[in-house]
């Protein structure tokens, strides 16, 4: 008997959004917005100081980031905002020819991102080794940690206790509830007691003023001639980059977390088209924040895109409508709230001696590669693109030692067969050129690549160098056993290569 149809009423509940049918989704998605959003406004400002720009140019990127990417975005519950990878590559730009110029790369770079994420370079991530994931996730929880210090240097003496129960209220209010999260209460506690009582702390409005009003959109003040393309062009890719591959990572990790797929193609798209509403309302651009991520997806529980857009909403509301409230916030709330954020995304076991002892010596040295390449630079990206090479070495140098030949007399005694098991590519192939007797062997051999596979040139010119080195000799060479790909390249680059090599 066939089941019922399934009333209006329910299937209306199952294309809405989780937190339009569950309460306390939509309010786990609320406050972990509200949470980012007072996260989002110390670091914007300092990002903005690192462009050289105004304060005001760094919190607008912020929130044109977040809201559009809510919706362009492949990676739920991912925050995107002003970096300080991004201001590290245009503040070059912006100093030496102007604010126009930085919003032209910020427009341009987002057309890159449509492209790459057109051409597919998100498929790149299935090179990324895991561990060059887990030396990202640690830098980057060492970075977030670093990036606190500077707060706790040179501040009046009040600062420390007030970090210390900052981070307790984190640790032990999730035991008592978890109806709100742990550092909303923490940065109100602290708030409260800081007006109340007048210490004097540094606080949010000491980094800079926030703005009044909203943003208005508009094209960059810049000649639009060749020469600013060709000015503009080297920095707009090299944001565009920078921006993907730290969205990439990022959304990698969220997947991890939260146990779910995401679409990376739609993530670079929309990184994008987030990049190029951000440029036509004069931001300085950006790309998915790893730490504020952390602060949603695995502090506050955030899942959806929900949580995404009021961050940037709230952003507006908290500086136009609250500014004057969210000035008096103390900065040690919030460096308490980054390094519990931290802790939280160090890999721990990562580190364990058990781990450790049981992990192959490679694996461990492209982690640390990739942790000191990324607290050399200051950027995640450099870290990664370093470490997934070390790591394709390692690989090379492990898979040419299983290249293997051995020698079988001929049946007849005139020949002798060469058996090559392994993978022949460039960092296997040259070595089976002195596994040969070229002098001893007799007039016909036999190499059997039954065994093996013919992966490129140069495995092709080594073959080649073999038969020609016994041709040299008067003797003659039969290659057997290619499998069918490996005889197509063989047939289709045998004696076409200069030299055999």
């Amino acid at each position: 008997m066939p089941s019922p149809a399934p009333s209006p009423a329910a299937r209306l509940r199952a294309v809405r959004p989780d937190w339009l049918n569950d309460p306390k989704v939509w309010r786990t998605e609320v406050l972990g917005g509200l949470v980012v959003a007072l996260a989002l406004i110390p670091e914007a400002i300092s990002f903005s100081i690192i462009a050289g720009v105004d304060p005001a140019v760094g919190l607008f990127a912020s929130f044109t980031m977040a809201v559009t990417i809510a919706f362009t975005g492949g990676r739920r519950a991912m925050i995107s905002a002003a970096t300080g990878a991004v201001a590290l590559v245009i503040a070059p730009l912006n100093r030496e020819h102007g604010f126009g110029y930085l919003v032209a790369a910020v427009l341009l770079a987002g057309v890159f991102q449509i492209v790459l994420g057109v051409l597919g370079v998100a498929k790149l991530m299935r090179f990324v080794p895991r561990s060059v994931m887990v030396g990202f996730v640690n830098s980057l929880a060492l970075l977030v940690f670093m990036a606190q210090v500077p707060e706790m240097r040179d501040v009046p003496w009040p600062v420390y206790p007030m970090i210390v129960t900052g981070l307790a209220l984190m640790v032990f209010f999730p035991k008592v509830t978890t109806v709100v999260p742990a550092p909303l209460v923490s940065i109100v506690i602290l708030t409260v007691i800081t007006v109340a009582a007048g210490i004097a702390v540094p606080t949010v409005g000491d980094k800079g003023e926030l703005p009044s009003s909203l943003p208005v959109p508009g094209l960059p003040d810049v000649p639009f001639t060749t020469d600013t393309l060709t000015t503009v062009a080297p920095y707009a890719l090299a944001m565009a980059l920078v921006g993907l591959m730290e969205s990439l990572m990022t959304a990698k990790l969220v997947d991890d977390i939260t146990d779910t797929h995401s679409s990376k193609t739609r993530e670079s798209i929309g990184q994008g088209v987030a990049n190029i509403v951000t440029g036509f309302f004069g931001g300085m651009g950006g790309c998915a924040m790893i730490g504020q991520t952390m602060i949603n997806v695995k502090v506050s529980g955030a899942r959806t895109r929900l949580s995404t857009f009021l961050a940037g909403a709230f952003l507006m509301v908290l500086c136009i409508v609250f500014g004057p409230v969210v000035s008096e916030i103390p900065m040690a709330a919030l460096v308490a709230v980054m390094i519990m954020v931290s802790f939280a995304t160090f890999d721990w076991h990562s580190i364990a001696p058990k781990t450790l002892k049981r992990m192959p010596a490679g694996e461990i040295g492209v982690m640390v590669v990739t942790v000191v390449f990324v607290l050399a630079t200051d950027n995640l990206a450099v870290g990664v693109v370093i470490g997934t090479v070390t790591a394709m070495v390692i690989f090379a140098r492990r898979v040419a030692h299983l290249a293997e030949v051995t020698a079988v007399a001929g049946p007849d005694g005139t020949s002798v067969v060469y058996r090559v098991t392994g993978e022949l590519f460039f960092a296997s192939s040259n070595d089976i050129i002195g596994r040969f007797d070229y002098s001893g062997d007799p007039d016909h051999v036999v190499i059997d690549l039954s065994s093996a596979h013919v992966w490129d040139a140069s495995s092709v010119a080594a073959l080649d160098a073999i038969e020609t080195r016994y041709a040299q000799r008067g003797k003659t060479v039969e290659i057997t056993g290619l499998n069918e790909p490996s005889a197509r390249l063989h047939d289709k680059l045998s004696g076409e290569l200069v030299g055999g090599h």
